[in-house]
């Protein structure tokens, strides 16, 4: 299993939201290519970015900089945020991220994920993010009436081999993941399963592994040193 260290950017500065609150936003850097050498130092093998001013307003708002935390680092990383058109899928993938992120685009314009996968596979990932097992999306701002397992069954169809799958309840809360919800997914589907939020102790990546997922996407935890990377590492192997 595989932990994604997590980089959430705000206005080119490096953030942590409270259940994706806007509002509820606390500032942890102000250089995130700084936070990212720092996990590549630390063991982290693949960093997640999250570019939540894109999430919101549909636009690669730091695209610049992530393409500047993508030149600095000898591991991959994944965006996210405001990915909703094959522009901003090849402008990534041509500077040098690994792998793409779509999420709310997925529920709105699966043609438009199909048309990714066909021209890039594996490195097109999508994003569910639900909030009591339904799909949330722009942001996490609108609660949708698709289920997540219903839209990772159609993902999976359309020949995704990755998704990330967040519980908004659980995220930023530092109370643990939704085990429960993870398994759920990881039995629903036969594709790879990333598990996101709440994660706030070794015991919890212990927890998760036995539920099957891919890796575990880490981020407040880190940032407020109730967990080190080294030891979330660790457990995961």
């Amino acid at each position: 299993m595989r932990i994604y260290p997590a980089i959430d950017i705000i206005d080119g500065a490096c953030v942590r939201l409270v259940q994706g609150d806007y509002s509820q936003k606390t500032k942890f850097a102000d250089d995130p290519c700084e936070i990212a050498m720092r996990w590549q130092n630390e063991g982290g093998e693949f960093i997640h970015i999250v570019d939540l001013d894109g999430a919101r307003n549909g636009e690669m708002s730091n695209f610049d900089l992530i393409v500047r935390i993508a030149d600095k680092l000898n591991i991959p990383i994944e965006v996210g945020g405001g990915v909703r058109n094959m522009d901003c899928v090849e402008k990534y993938l041509d500077n040098g991220v690994n792998r793409v992120i779509i999420g709310t685009s997925a529920l709105s314009n699966p043609d438009f994920v199909k048309e990714a996968v066909s021209k890039y596979g594996e490195r097109i990932v999508v994003g569910i993010d639900a909030k009591d097992g339904m799909v949330a999306v722009n942001g996490w701002e609108e609660v949708s009436t698709t289920s997540a397992i219903d839209l990772a069954k159609q993902m999976e169809k359309i020949g995704v081999k990755t998704i990330i799958y967040t519980d908004i309840a659980t995220d930023g809360m530092l109370k643990g993941p939704n085990v429960q919800a993870m398994k759920e997914m990881t039995e629903a589907v036969s594709i790879d399963v990333v598990a996101s939020g709440g994660v706030s102790s070794a015991e919890d990546i212990a927890r998760l592994k036995d539920t099957g997922v891919e890796g575990a996407i880490v981020g407040k935890a880190l940032y407020t040193d109730a967990l080190c990377l080294k030891d979330a590492i660790n457990t995961a192997e």
